[in-house]
């Protein structure tokens, strides 16, 4: 296996109501590397729910906010684990409403153990560390 090419600050796109799976993962695809590194990619692609998750009451909207430089440390960090070639994430930030993006995530590796592994950290920690939302209920 080739040595994977440095990237990771430089992928982040924080672009308000631009989330476009079709184009990062076409953008991935061009990416030198990828045919010699890469036999899974991950994608979570989060949105707005239409009832709160404590309660189940009627969600109108979410004010969400995120750190971009601990998503960026977290993407950063988690990259460097073996078999892991590049993470990609955005976030969206202010009010949102149910059906609308909240946060998209990319993780593209060798093999499925380390891809799971790696994308299921990236996700909870990144909501646990870097997202703030707060929903507003009817």
């Amino acid at each position: 296996m080739e040595k994977k090419p440095e990237m990771v600050s430089s992928d982040f796109k924080y672009r308000r109501n631009q989330m476009d799976t079709t184009k990062v993962l076409a953008d991935l695809k061009k990416r030198p590397g990828f045919t010699d590194n890469v036999g899974m990619v991950l994608v979570h692609n989060g949105v707005v729910r239409g009832w709160a998750r404590a309660n189940h009451a009627p969600v109108k909207s979410m004010k969400v906010s995120h750190d971009r430089a601990k998503m960026d440390a977290i993407c950063r960090e988690l990259e460097q684990r073996p078999g892991i070639f590049c993470i990609h994430a955005e976030a969206e930030e202010g009010e949102l409403k149910p059906g609308d993006d909240v946060l998209f995530l990319v993780v593209a590796g060798d093999i499925r153990e380390h891809v799971k592994a790696t994308f299921a950290e990236l996700l909870d920690r990144i909501k646990a560390e870097a997202v703030i939302k707060e929903e507003f209920t009817a």
